[in-house]
């Protein structure tokens, strides 16, 4: 069912960060605030010179591009060439998809949160900048998709629950690497604490 993915993921995500996370963290309470706003405004939609829009997606647009905006000039730069990157990677996607749905060969939405959650992580280093270039990327990649859709006179909202459903599996795949990133640190520190309790010992 579209927006079943959505919806667990998030809900999750904000009962973690409003529960357990830990309350001296500084970005806690906007984060959980942002994903209430995008869920409260997920079945929110509106007609733009004959597109039409659904609002957490433009919420999502729109706050990336704030956040972009405080950029110094060479990161900026940067970040929007990744997120250019996402934006023509996630319109072929969608190409190919109505082209040849044959090379397909399992579930859309996983097919697409595994490259473009694969794509931000070789783009960018930190978590924070691969949700990013994500969002951006795939948003504009929504309206670009749909701008092209409207010369065959096909009608294609933009940012529905289906895109959301993607985008919470893909932040979902990069939270989870970057877990695993963060991981290596800390088994590398154990394993040599054993190894020095083994040296001292012999």
């Amino acid at each position: 069912m579209e927006g079943s993915l959505f919806y667990w993921i998030l809900w999750s995500f904000w009962v973690y960060i409003t529960f357990v996370m830990d309350k001296s963290n500084q970005h806690r309470t906007a984060v959980a605030a942002c994903i209430l706003v995008v869920i409260i405004l997920s079945n929110t939609h509106f007609m733009v010179e004959g597109f039409e829009y659904y609002a957490s997606g433009l919420f999502l647009l729109i706050l990336s591009y704030i956040i972009l905006s405080k950029k110094k000039l060479g990161s900026l730069l940067y970040a929007l060439i990744c997120s250019f990157i996402l934006t023509i990677s996630y319109v072929t996607f969608n190409l190919f998809v109505i082209y040849d749905p044959i090379w397909v060969i399992f579930e859309k939405e996983w097919m697409m949160g595994i490259c473009f959650s694969c794509l931000a992580i070789f783009l960018q280093t930190s978590l924070k900048e691969r949700i990013l270039i994500f969002v951006s990327g795939t948003m504009q990649g929504e309206i670009l998709y749909a701008y092209y859709l409207r010369k065959f006179e096909i009608s294609y909202p933009i940012g529905t629950v289906a895109y959301l459903d993607v985008s919470a599996l893909t932040i979902l795949l990069l939270v989870s690497w970057s877990i695993l990133e963060n991981a290596g640190p800390f088994f590398q520190n154990h394993f040599h604490f054993f190894e020095k309790g083994k040296q001292k010992s012999s």
